[in-house]
């Protein structure tokens, strides 16, 4: 098994014990765009209590990639992801974060 594919084993995992049915070849999608991030130990996860943190996720992942106004309101979509993953998990994967705020705003069509 490749590492990308381990990657994904772990991604749906995590998807699977919050509950959510995943659309596996956008998973796939959204994990590739994070590029070699996905196997760093520490740039492969986010953390959803540290500001700086979500800033970088605000300013790369939702205004650059998804094309969304910079906005207060993109602090409530992070907040219900952060939510729905689980405040208390440790390690949030990055690319099931960006999975679930590209599922949240529906903007899928930035993978197709």
């Amino acid at each position: 098994m490749s590492k990308f594919d381990e990657k994904m084993e772990d991604y749906k995992k995590h998807l699977d014990e919050i509950g959510v049915k995943y659309d596996l070849e956008l998973l796939k999608k959204v994990a590739k765009g994070c590029g070699p991030s996905i196997y760093n130990k520490d740039a492969s996860t986010v953390s959803g209590s540290d500001p700086k943190e979500l800033e970088t996720v605000r300013k790369n992942f939702l205004v650059k990639k998804l094309g969304l106004a910079d906005s207060d309101e993109l602090n409530k979509g992070m907040d219900a992801v952060i939510e729905k993953y689980g405040k208390s998990r440790s390690n949030k994967y990055r690319a099931v974060v960006y999975y679930l705020l590209t599922k949240h705003y529906k903007k899928e069509g930035i993978y197709s």
